[in-house]
């Protein structure tokens, strides 16, 4: 599978409208994008606390009440794209929501239920824990792995097989809990990650592997080829290119 990184960022601006629509129109399922939440607890779809890089305005989302929010247009013309409107303008479209602070924790979970898009949605963090608490707001969520727990899962596919993993079954969430994937870098501080030994124990675990941010096309043929489920990429158009020539 494809996830459009911030909604395709290298074919349209960042977490737009703009890249969103185009996603959808070529056939694309699946947008890993970004969440913050205004003073007022509107949730909008953006990677960086401030405003700065990829808008007219400037200074920290939360600082912002959406009335004064969406006076502010994008570089793209947009204003900024509400989660609860994206759910409603894109249904098929299921969106890969990064929670970047905990100050949108509650705001998400209730924007989540209100628009009923519980199966519309897949939650991620760096934080573990900050995704335990969304799991507990939003039974039968669908989420990837935080930071900590990888490291864990990382530690574990270097064991014995059978050790590693009753060592994950034991430490670690899985799907009984909602967890469905793991969202991870190829390397991490000169650590490698994506081995076969760490696809091995996911998939033993039920756990999809999706690898970010893959933008180059022989490390796209380099991870399928490891049995990967998933590319996160800013190319989406590339990898589902790969894809399709490699899985022929």
């Amino acid at each position: 599978m494809v996830l459009a990184h911030r909604g395709g960022g290298h074919e349209e601006l960042e977490n737009s409208r703009d890249a969103f629509d185009a996603m959808a129109a070529k056939g694309f399922s699946f947008i890993e994008t970004d969440a913050h939440a205004t003073r007022d607890d509107v949730v909008v779809l953006f990677h960086d606390p401030v405003l700065d890089r990829t808008t007219s305005g400037t200074g920290k989302i939360a600082d912002y009440s959406w009335q004064q929010l969406e006076r502010i247009r994008d570089y793209s013309g947009n204003k900024l794209m509400r989660l609860d409107a994206a759910l409603h303008r894109f249904p098929h479209v299921v969106f890969n929501v990064d929670a970047k602070s905990w100050h949108v924790v509650e705001p998400l979970a209730q924007t989540i239920k209100a628009a009923g898009a519980l199966g519309q949605v897949s939650l991620a963090s760096f934080s573990e824990r900050r995704l335990r608490v969304l799991r507990r707001m939003l039974p039968g969520v669908r989420s990837s792995l935080g930071t900590g727990a990888i490291a864990v899962l990382v530690g574990a596919s270097w064991l014995p097989f059978r050790l590693a993993r009753m060592v994950a079954r034991i430490a670690l969430p899985g799907p009984a809990d909602g967890v469905e994937a793991v969202q991870v870098p190829m390397t991490y501080m000169r650590i490698k990650v994506v081995t076969e030994g760490f696809v091995r124990l996911s998939h033993a675990l039920g756990l999809a592997v999706h690898v970010w941010t893959i933008n180059e096309a022989s490390l796209m043929r380099r991870i399928i080829s490891m049995g990967v489920d998933g590319i996160i990429t800013d190319e989406p158009t590339l990898a589902a290119q790969v894809i399709a020539q490699q899985c022929r």
